[in-house]
């Protein structure tokens, strides 16, 4: 571990120099695959046979091939990490400029809120069933309070706790699943269910989704990393240590929702588990509290990333993450408190709605860093008053990024709004899928017709220069 005063990060959204640059590549592995052994996605996986009725080996498969392709998307954002070391959302001034971004990081910020106050829910519960005695609401306070001390720390902390989390709560996950199936399965494990294309295509899109819902903020983690590590080896990291992290939560909600008739999982894989259930209580308590330090700390970036738009020469440090830091915490306190009965519903349809918004946000930022600036941006424009070069407002970035938004709403399926076209596939949403097909060639078509008439800022490049990163090469300087 490296010395208290090494270890309180002090930097927020500043660029980080060459000189500050630490770490090494393989602990982005740890890094994500600690991060997402929670209760989330396992309740997020036991959906695919709770609501949408799949058979074990249909909900599997669709949850393998979700990880796989929204995995790419978020491995893509994080290996900008070390080439521009500076948040994720900073980096969007350069595709919508130093105010049209703010759009953007409002609603980052809205998820992280989201993602915050449903996670200390369920630490309130997962305490008060270790400590009956304990209340839900004082278990609430309690997973705040630890949350909010990892995130003050910052950087450093979270990555060394993911890497204990990886062994200790991965071990924890597979030895619950081994109990789990020596105590004997249901005789219709394999049968109850059935294969439906609408269910099947609704479950890959959760399992898609958790994967992007990490997009805004995946880089934020591999920014102190030298700019001399290769690409191939950030994206492959954050890939396989992502989509593993995530499928086996996923998976073992999967078992947990054909074995047990409780339809709370995190409850359901307690009392399947027998005698290894509290410890398993154990361990997700300390899962919420360590990934829900990430949510906090993203929240309180993006709010920071807010004010700084408006008072260009600030330069927030570790005074002002812990001032922002409280004040998060505060509003996120009152919506848990106030829907912990029910919250993981409300949580779900909020982040499939904010999830419609950001979609569109990774296309253009995806196409934008790899086909068009090719890793190539001006650092001081991106804390310029006016935006510097980028501008304060980029119509080309607004308007694909609106197009890409009226292109989901037909195929949105929530209890909000079911559009038309989900409607015919049974309410299977694909909004995500077709956000993305449709923005990304969008934004680089414009770009490069607004560049061709001589109105663009940015340097247009071709596809040799992501085939050249992505192998292991490095983006021109």
């Amino acid at each position: 571990m490296p010395e208290p005063s090494e270890a309180l990060e002090k930097h927020t959204i500043d660029h980080v120099p060459e000189t500050e640059r630490h770490g090494r590549v393989r602990d982005l592995f740890t890094m994500w695959f600690g991060t997402n052994i929670a209760p989330l996605p396992l309740v997020t996986g036991a959906m695919g046979v709770q609501v949408f009725h799949q058979s074990f080996v249909s909900a599997v498969l669709a949850i393998v091939v979700g990880q796989l392709v929204g995995g790419i998307f978020m491995a893509l954002h994080s290996a900008q990490g070390p080439q521009l070391g500076v948040p994720q959302m900073i980096q969007s001034r350069a595709q919508f400029g130093s105010v049209g971004a703010l759009l953007i990081v409002v609603v980052a910020a809205a998820m992280y809120v989201g993602f915050f106050a449903s996670n200390i829910v369920l630490a309130g519960k997962s305490l008060h069933g270790l400590a009956p005695a304990v209340p839900v609401d004082a278990g609430i306070l309690l997973g705040a309070a630890g949350s909010a001390a990892i995130c003050l720390i910052g950087y450093r902390l979270i990555h060394h706790l993911n890497k204990i989390a990886t062994v200790v709560l991965g071990l924890g996950v597979l030895a619950g699943l081994a109990t789990v199936v020596a105590r004997g399965l249901p005789d219709d494990f394999l049968t109850r269910g059935s294969f439906t294309f609408a269910g099947w295509l609704a479950t890959v899109s959760l399992s898609a989704l958790w994967q992007l819902a990490f997009a805004p903020y995946v880089s934020d983690y591999s920014r102190y990393l030298p700019r001399t590590v290769r690409t191939a080896s950030t994206f492959w990291a954050t890939y396989w240590g992502s989509c593993l992290g995530s499928a086996l939560p996923f998976l073992a909600g999967t078992v947990v929702a054909l074995v047990s008739p409780d339809p709370d999982a995190v409850a359901g894989f307690h009392d399947a588990a027998g005698a290894f259930g509290p410890v398993l209580l154990l361990l997700f308590l300390f899962s919420v509290i360590n990934h829900n330090a990430l949510n906090l700390y993203g929240a309180v970036l993006s709010m920071i990333t807010i004010g700084q738009t408006f008072r260009a020469r600030w330069q927030p440090r570790v005074a002002a993450r812990g001032a922002v830091s409280a004040l998060v915490l505060a509003a996120a306190l009152i919506i848990a408190l106030g829907l912990s009965s029910d919250f993981v519903t409300h949580f779900v349809n909020l982040v499939l709605v904010l999830l419609v918004v950001l979609v569109p946000w990774t296309a253009i930022n995806l196409i934008d860093f790899y086909l068009l600036h090719r890793g190539r941006y001006d650092f001081d424009a991106l804390f310029a008053p006016d935006g510097g070069r980028y501008g304060r407002f980029n119509p080309v970035a607004l308007g694909s990024y609106a197009l890409g938004i009226v292109v989901q709403i037909p195929f949105l399926a929530t209890d909000l709004y079911t559009g038309p076209l989900a409607a015919r596939l049974g309410g299977a949403d694909l909004s995500w899928l077709v956000g993305l097909i449709v923005t990304a060639p969008l934004y680089y078509l414009w770009a490069r017709a607004r560049h061709g008439a001589g109105e663009g800022a940015v340097e247009v490049g071709g596809t040799d220069d992501v085939v050249v990163a992505l192998s292991g090469g490095q983006p021109e300087s």
